[in-house]
């Protein structure tokens, strides 16, 4: 059985309170972009969703957002963002064995997402957390979110990680027209590049980081961070190489089918930190869902590290049966 750990989904109640701040609605009486696939919460979309899984072999999925729910009043956040975790509980209530997800944080407010934290874990039965990498144009590995981490580590709690769709905050993207096709990358990168310069991981050796589409440029350059990271100009009172923070991280598989970004990230990271994701539905855009797992057993690997990558590592990060 396939985990998906990276799977997005939106109530249509979310959807139309968040209105134009929020990208893909499903409230709209026309599906348009992601809205085209089975991605809400009407019936026809969840019975679709499930057939897709069955078709692809996916036993669970694990649900969160694909846009940030941050909003800067602290009401209207808290509201946002508990509608789409009591949406996703009612969800994962009703199909305990095939849907679980991660309790989304009304950031940038700590207190309160504080308290939404202790309740996504404790009433509603979140197997997670969910943050994107910057909230409101700040990267969460800021100083005012360093509470948040603590919980997590006392906790010991899995965080998966997701890009904002801001294109790193540069118009050497965003007015190039990449903001989706590379910069989403990009901020998977600069994700782990903020957790190293700040020490989360290191500090918080109890939470489980899953960063998403194998971490972006991270596996190719992990060498020279070690060597220029470290150096006078950068930061040379790391207590760990920067290879050693980022091979703490799991890694979802999501890739577009390329085998030389999975041959890097496996042969930098190794076979047990990459985990199985999909980014459900964007790229049904451009590939049946069951490809984006099925190009895994093509690849050419070792049978033991594709049995692994596709029906272990998931498991044993969650706790699942098999």
């Amino acid at each position: 059985m396939i985990v998906d750990v990276h799977a997005h989904y939106t109530p249509r109640n979310f959807s139309a309170f968040m209105g134009d701040r929020f990208a893909s609605p499903t409230h709209l009486p026309v599906k348009r972009g992601m809205a085209r696939h089975p991605f809400s919460d009407t019936e026809e979309d969840i019975e679709g969703r499930f057939r897709l899984m069955d078709e692809a072999g996916v036993g669970r999925q694990i649900l969160s957002p694909n846009h940030p729910p941050y909003l800067p009043d602290e009401a209207e956040c808290v509201t946002a963002v508990q509608m789409l975790n009591d949406g996703y509980a009612e969800f994962a209530h009703r199909h305990p064995d095939r849907i679980s997800s991660y309790v989304m944080l009304p950031l940038p407010h700590i207190d309160a997402a504080l308290k939404e934290m202790e309740r996504g874990f404790d009433q509603l039965g979140c197997v997670g957390v969910n943050m994107n990498i910057s909230c409101l144009n700040r990267s969460v590995a800021e100083t005012e979110f360093e509470p948040i981490y603590e919980e997590m580590n006392r906790r010991g709690a899995v965080l998966f990680v997701h890009p904002a769709g801001t294109g790193i905050c540069s118009p050497f993207i965003t007015e190039y027209g990449f903001r989706a096709a590379v910069g989403t990358s990009l901020e998977d990168a600069t994700f782990v590049l903020h957790m190293i310069a700040k020490q989360i991981p290191h500090r918080y050796p109890n939470i489980k980081f899953i960063v998403p589409h194998l971490g972006g440029p991270i596996p190719m350059l992990l060498n020279r961070l070690d060597q220029q990271g470290q150096s006078a100009s950068g930061h040379p009172h790391l207590a760990e190489a920067p290879s050693v923070t980022a091979k703490k991280f799991f890694y979802d598989t999501v890739c577009y089918g390329s085998k030389a970004a999975f041959l890097c990230a496996l042969e930098a990271f190794g076979a047990d930190h990459l985990v199985t994701g999909s980014d459900y539905p964007v790229l049904q855009d451009y590939e049946a869902y069951k490809e984006t797992f099925g190009y895994i057993s093509r690849l050419g690997l070792p049978a033991a590290d594709v049995e692994k990558i596709l029906h272990h590592n998931a498991h044993r990060l969650f706790g699942f049966a098999h």
